[in-house]
């Protein structure tokens, strides 16, 4: 055991005063928790063993109840379901596995009696290969010739069909040129062979883009999340007539592998930049014409963070997404991070967020490992907690609410088209398929999901003791204190007050504090040591004692218990909120200012 007082508690100390300390209104979408739904593994309503639109209706209740205010939907558009939905081959009509138009606007109508907001999947760089789209440019159909990216490939020496035209890889392995026999050229494709890259050099893709964010809008959706966006473009052809090689990164030795190269012509091009923030005038531009609240754009982008400083606003001013996704949760930290990584990836995001714009937060979604899995399930408590007690906006991916981990899927059972083209040797590397299993509602057969015999991907063998009904009847659950965080998200405190973070050994030590109201403090050891700890210094004018708000399912305390400010036990990945409560006379003010602080 080790007691640490204040002075050592000032050796790794982090203040963020800038960010929330001013008592201003905020937008809905600055401080709402968003939650993504992946509609195939939600919930299904009809027996098929895959989500639909209905089944996502039947639980938006569960949605309002544990405080989301947004959701956003995996792709529900008319796919071949290649790549489930990434492969769109009719951007206005619904994938009838997923139902109807009919069924769409009913969820939109539940959603919005609920107060609830809808956010589409918008996926602009490609299509399926069964758009209408790549089928006339296929047959060089007039006005549909360059709405792909064609290239007769470089002469072969040894005769026969051109070479591909350049080195590219696609994210899927292996080359991203396809040859197409009809038309007797080469086609881009940074995905599957069945996804091809439309040509945003093409003034006519761009603005057929644009209607399909307009007809939505029209429908009702209050927003889009954009995928993929780092791909949009690709350089063009140099001075000889030819596409460029991109150059080996040195990360890998496989020549097959994404990562092979570094990608520095076909992805984060300037054009990419100036195509969001086209997007973001349009949505505002629909808001002015038409009413209602903020739509906002969210934009999936795996890249540095110079180039997503760049995404909130332009140097000239011109405003991008309204929030550039935020992966460093995801991309950056896993179990074995300390709390000093915590808090460096934390301030480098608060470090680009602009005056005037929201940092977000993303711990989770369909395309990467769990919660539980990546950081280890007795820390499922502390990375929910630490995620909501951080500012702005935050995304959950579903299940992370209840601690649903990954399932091993056999390769018999394999559907991800990532490891399908990865081959058996290696498809457990690239596989999606493990966070994608179906939500797991109850302990009945199926989890609850469904009342059909079976379902497009296995259930997790823990579904009798992760799901909701169970961690709804618990007294202490992962749900219970999810919903517990997320009550206190809604309170003046989180919304408007300074961010102060502490690493104390490996303990992250989160502080929110406003004048006038309670003051926060967070308590997350994510090392193998018990730690004893003063905090007496970690706010303005902490009191002698300190109660528990919010505690992690590993926590040995009480809710409302005391503890004294000057020596607080922290075991083990143990987490907590600790509550400074202010002076009777400071709630009368509380009271007061409630009207003009929301």
């Amino acid at each position: 055991m080790i007691r640490l007082g204040i002075l050592a508690l000032l050796v790794s100390v982090v203040t963020l005063n800038g960010y929330g300390a001013e008592l201003v209104a905020r937008d809905w979408w600055q401080k709402a928790g968003f939650y993504q739904i992946y509609p195939r593994s939600f919930k299904d309503s009809d027996g098929d063993g895959i989500g639909d639109l209905n089944g996502i209706t039947s639980k938006l209740s569960y949605l309002k109840d544990i405080g989301i205010r947004a959701f956003w939907m995996s792709p529900i558009n008319q796919s071949p379901m290649v790549d489930f939905g990434y492969d769109i081959s009719d951007y206005r009509a619904i994938q009838p596995e997923y139902g109807t138009m009919a069924d769409f606007e009913n969820l939109i109508a539940e959603a919005k009696r609920l107060g609830l907001k809808v956010i589409m999947d918008f996926v602009p760089n490609h299509t399926s290969d069964q758009h209408e789209w790549f089928i006339k440019s296929e047959q060089r159909v007039s006005g549909y010739e360059d709405y792909y990216v064609w290239d007769d490939g470089l002469p072969n020496p040894a005769g026969g069909r051109n070479l591909p035209p350049s080195n590219w890889l696609q994210a899927f392995r292996r080359t991203a040129w396809q040859w197409s026999e009809i038309r007797q050229q080469y086609y881009l494709h940074q995905f599957t062979v069945e996804q091809p890259d439309l040509n945003y050099r093409n003034p006519k893709v761009v603005q057929e883009m644009k209607d399909v964010i307009r007809f939505w809008l029209d429908k009702g959706v209050d927003g889009f999340r954009v995928d993929a966006v780092p791909f949009l473009y690709e350089v063009t052809k140099n001075s000889d007539g030819i596409y460029p090689n991109e150059p080996p990164s040195g990360l890998t030795q496989d020549p097959d592998d994404f990562a092979y190269l570094d990608h520095i012509y076909t992805q984060n091009l300037p054009e990419t930049l100036d195509m969001v923030y086209q997007w973001r005038e349009l949505v505002d531009q629909y808001q002015q014409d038409n009413g209602g609240d903020t739509r906002v754009l969210m934009t999936e982008g795996f890249t540095s963070l110079e180039i997503l400083k760049e995404y909130y606003v332009s140097p000239e001013g011109r405003l991008g997404p309204h929030m550039p996704f935020n992966f460093g949760f995801i991309t950056v930290l896993d179990k074995d991070s300390t709390a000093d990584d915590f808090i460096d990836t934390i301030k480098s995001w608060m470090d680009i967020v602009p005056k005037d714009g929201v940092a977000n937060w993303v711990i989770g979604n369909h395309d990467r490992p769990r919660v539980g899995t990546r950081f280890g399930v007795e820390r499922i408590d502390a990375i929910n907690m630490i995620l909501l007690s951080l500012p702005g906006a935050t995304v959950t991916y579903q299940g992370e609410e209840i601690g649903m981990t990954d399932v091993y899927i056999s390769w018999e059972d394999t559907v991800d088209p990532a490891a399908c083209n990865a081959g058996e040797d290696l498809f457990e590397k690239t596989s999606r398929d493990p966070c994608r299993t179906p939500f797991q509602w109850d302990g009945s057969a199926m989890a609850g999901f469904t009342n059909g015999s079976k379902t497009w991907l296995p259930i997790s063998p823990s579904y009798e003791t992760v799901n909701v009904k169970v961690e709804e009847d618990s007294l202490r659950s992962h749900l219970k204190v999810y919903k517990a965080m997320m009550k206190l998200r809604a309170g003046k405190t989180f919304l408007h007050g300074v961010l102060r973070l502490r690493a104390v050994n490996n303990v992250l030590i989160i502080v929110r504090e406003l004048e006038g109201y309670n003051t926060y403090l967070t308590f997350a050891n994510l090392g193998n040591n018990i730690e004893v700890i003063d905090a007496s210094g970690l706010g303005k004018t902490l009191p002698a004692k300190l109660r528990y708000e919010v505690l992690g399912l590993s926590s040995h305390n009480v809710k409302g218990g005391a503890v004294a400010t000057n020596d607080i036990l922290i075991l083990p990945n143990e987490s907590f909120v600790l509550n400074a409560r202010i002076s009777p006379a400071d709630h009368l003010k509380e009271s007061i200012c409630e009207a003009w602080l929301e």
